[in-house]
């Protein structure tokens, strides 16, 4: 019985049929432009059927930078609570324009923002345990942090929401 996860490599395909199969890609989820390109050179297309391709997709609107960068932020920020210096990170990692990155952040409200900061800090101060209130307040900060959240800001709250 052959197995599922051992699939054959991709085989050369037509360019018009790797139009339909990467128009569905796109088209089931927002992808990044590196994304696209990945897949359609696993497709054994050559530079400039990629090319083409990849300016038609921008073209038609199945790949837009901007929306995919907004819509990772925000699901990003609101399904794992990561802080916007992760999201910042990961989004350079898929080459995204700093302007897009910009925009994307934008567009998480600064009040959400600070609650969700708040909340990750008392639910983690609740949860752990420390032999002095110093100890407490680092392993709080370390995970904060960890999740993406400007170390600055961090401090202040936890100072701010924690006496002694």
């Amino acid at each position: 019985m052959a197995n599922l996860y051992n699939r054959k490599k991709e085989e050369k395909i037509n360019k018009d049929t790797a139009k339909v199969k990467i128009a569905r890609y796109c088209a089931y989820q927002e992808r990044a432009h590196k994304e696209v390109e990945e897949k359609l050179k696993s497709y054994g297309l050559n530079y400039s059927e990629v090319e083409d391709l990849l300016a038609w997709l921008i073209t038609e609107n199945y790949v837009n930078e901007e929306r995919y960068a907004v819509t990772v932020a925000g699901g990003k920020f609101r399904a794992k609570k990561w802080g916007k210096l992760k999201i910042q990170q990961l989004l350079k990692q898929k080459d995204i324009s700093e302007y897009s990155i910009n925009k994307a952040l934008d567009q998480i409200e600064e009040e959400e923002y600070l609650h969700t900061l708040e909340q990750l800090v008392r639910n983690k101060w609740e949860k752990t345990t420390a032999p002095n209130v110093y100890e407490l307040r680092n392993k709080v900060a370390k995970f904060v942090i960890g999740k993406g959240f400007e170390p600055e800001l961090t401090w202040t709250l936890i100072k701010d929401l924690i006496k002694g």
